[in-house]
């Protein structure tokens, strides 16, 4: 399965993003139910005119949104400022179309200074992620940066109750994923009608 990390951070480092990695490197580690390949854009990456024009003829525009379109689940995280996520992660979903999300598994997570902007996610995020028509939105993961410590040399140690919500998600998104319609397979042009027929 295809899963894309998306961080709509405008900063770096950024605990948001610095999730976002931890995710990945345990959907992509041994012993998974299921290969998932795991791919990354971050939104602050993209350029900055292009994107503020909603300039989707811009090959890297183009390129971003072709990898959500790819994308069989979206993992999104975001730092959230004033009650909200980030005009830049908003900034990116405005360029996708009306079904850009169409049927993807998508994982909310964000990062905030105090336990009371975690409401953002249901009340700012998760409306304008349904409106891009996904297959399934799963139980969001909000973290203060307290609870992000991050060493130089041993990266994130989320405290125990972040820690089992990431597990939580993790098995939610892998049993999700499990529901996807299998795409079809791409036929090798180079292959001989005899292999084909085998």
């Amino acid at each position: 399965m295809n899963v894309l990390l998306l961080g709509g951070s405008p900063s770096a480092p950024s605990s948001s993003w610095r999730l976002l990695q931890l995710l990945g490197e345990r959907l992509a580690a041994p012993g998974q139910r299921t290969a998932h390949q795991i791919h990354a854009l971050q939104v602050r990456d993209l350029p900055a005119l292009a994107l503020l024009r909603a300039d989707i003829g811009d090959p890297a525009i183009a390129a971003a949104a072709a990898r959500v379109l790819d994308a069989d689940a979206v993992v999104i995280g975001t730092p959230v400022y004033k009650a909200a996520y980030s005009g830049l992660l908003k900034t990116f979903l405005d360029l996708l179309p009306q079904d850009g999300l169409a049927g993807k598994i998508v994982l909310p997570l964000a990062t905030g200074g105090g336990q009371s902007h975690m409401l953002a996610l249901d009340y700012a995020l998760r409306p304008v992620l349904a409106s891009l028509s996904p297959r399934h939105i799963l139980p969001s993961i909000y973290a203060t940066s307290d609870q992000l410590p991050w060493h130089p040399e041993r990266g994130l140690n989320p405290a125990a109750p972040i820690a089992a919500r990431i597990d939580a998600g993790i098995e939610q998104l892998e049993h999700a994923l499990q529901t996807l319609p299998r795409k079809p397979a791409a036929i090798d042009s180079r292959a001989t009608p005899a292999a084909l027929a085998a």
